[in-house]
C-alpha cells in the first residue's frame, strides 16, 4: 500500500490539514466525548478507538455509540429500583459522556419512561433499540404504541424479543411483514431479532429478514446460547461466535449482550475479561450492558478504552 507523500505526514494529509484536524480535536475535547466523537468522524481522524465511537451498524449505516446503556436488567426492576428521576439523571449521565444508545423493551418496567428520559435531548443523535414480544393481534399498532409510548416519530433498531425456537421464521413471519410494513412507513430504520437459543440464533443467520442482531456473549459462557436455553454458567461460547462471523459476512449489525453475565460478574476481573473478549472480535459493532450508577457506566467506558488500547 502506498504511504503517500512524506512531506505530508507519511499518509497524504498536508501540514495545513493535520493542524486543522489537531485543533478542532482539542476543541471538540474542551466539551464532550460525544463532541470528540463527532470531531474524529468529521476529520477521518480513527487512530484510538473508544467506548463513545460513532459505530456503524452492519449494513443499516445507522451510527450508534460502540457502548449502549441496557435498562432492562432483571426485567428493568434493578433501573426502576432508583425511581424515574434517578433513572432519567443516569441516562442524561450517560449521555453527557458520549453514550448515546439506549436499548428497551415494552417488557421492560423502565419502558413507560424512556420518553420522558430522552427529553431534551437531541433525538438524531439518539439510537433507540426497542423490542416487541410475542405475536401480537395488530402488530403495526403495537409499533406504533411504542413510538407514542417513547415520544418519537421512529425507532432506530426495532428486534424482535428473545426468540428461541429453530423454525420462529417460518412461525413469526406475520410479525416479519408487519416490521417490513413499519420500515415502508418509516416507523422503524431497521429490524432484527435477538434471539436465546443456538436453534434460534441459527434460524436468524440463516434467514435474510434480519439487519440487526442481538447475541448473548462473554468467554465465560454465562447466560449464552446453548441448544436448549442456556441460563446456567460456563456455556460453550465457541457456536455462538461461529454465528456472529457468518453475521459478519452477510454485514449485518451485531450488539452484544450479557457483556456482564446477566449481573454475575461481581468479580471486576470478570468485567474486565469479558468487555476485552467482546473488544476483541471486530464483528461485534456495539456491546450494551445493564447499567444502575454512574460509577458503572464510568468503569464500562474505561475498560472498554483500556481494551481497545490494547487491541
Amino acid at each position: 500500500m502506498r504511504k503517500g507523500d512524506p512531506s505530508k505526514g507519511g499518509h497524504g494529509v498536508s501540514r495545513r490539514q493535520f493542524l486543522q484536524t489537531s485543533t478542532a480535536l482539542a476543541g471538540a475535547a474542551l466539551f464532550s466525548p460525544l463532541a470528540l466523537a463527532d470531531a474524529r468522524a468529521a476529520s477521518g481522524t480513527t487512530t484510538v478507538r473508544t467506548a463513545t465511537d460513532q459505530v456503524t451498524l452492519g449494513s443499516t449505516g445507522i451510527k450508534l455509540s460502540r457502548l449502549g446503556f441496557g435498562t432492562g436488567s432483571a426485567d428493568g426492576s434493578a433501573q426502576a429500583a432508583a425511581g424515574k428521576d434517578g433513572f432519567i439523571s443516569l441516562i442524561h449521565y450517560a449521555y453527557e459522556h458520549g453514550v448515546t444508545y439506549i436499548d428497551t423493551a415494552e417488557a421492560y418496567q423502565t419502558f413507560d419512561w424512556i420518553g420522558d428520559a430522552i427529553k431534551g435531548l437531541p433525538r438524531e443523535k439518539l439510537f433507540i433499540q426497542s423490542k416487541v414480544d410475542g405475536q401480537p393481534n395488530d402488530v403495526l399498532g403495537v409499533i406504533d404504541y411504542h413510538r407514542k409510548t417513547l415520544k418519537t416519530d421512529y425507532i432506530d433498531s426495532l428486534l424482535i424479543h428473545c426468540m428461541t425456537d429453530g423454525m420462529w421464521t417460518d412461525d413469526f413471519k406475520r410479525v416479519m411483514d408487519a416490521f417490513n410494513q413499519a420500515k415502508e412507513k418509516n416507523w422503524i430504520r431497521a429490524k432484527g431479532v435477538s434471539c436465546h437459543t443456538l436453534p434460534a440464533l441459527r434460524a436468524a443467520v440463516a434467514s435474510d429478514w434480519p439487519e440487526v442482531h442481538l447475541v448473548r456473549v462473554n468467554p465465560q459462557g454465562s447466560h449464552t446460547d446453548t441448544e436448549n436455553g442456556g441460563w446456567g454458567g460456563g456455556n460453550d461460547i465457541a457456536p455462538v461466535i461461529q454465528q456472529i462471523k457468518i453475521m459478519a459476512t452477510k454485514d449485518r449489525g451485531v450488539i452484544g449482550m450479557k457483556i456482564n453475565g446477566n449481573g454475575d460478574f461481581t468479580d471486576p476481573a470478570d468485567r474486565d475479561k469479558s468487555i476485552r473478549f467482546a473488544m476483541s472480535h471486530p464483528e461485534i459493532d456495539a456491546v450494551v450492558i445493564g447499567f444502575t450508577e454512574k460509577s458503572q457506566i464510568d468503569e464500562a467506558i474505561e475498560r472498554i478504552n483500556n481494551a481497545l488500547k490494547a487491541a
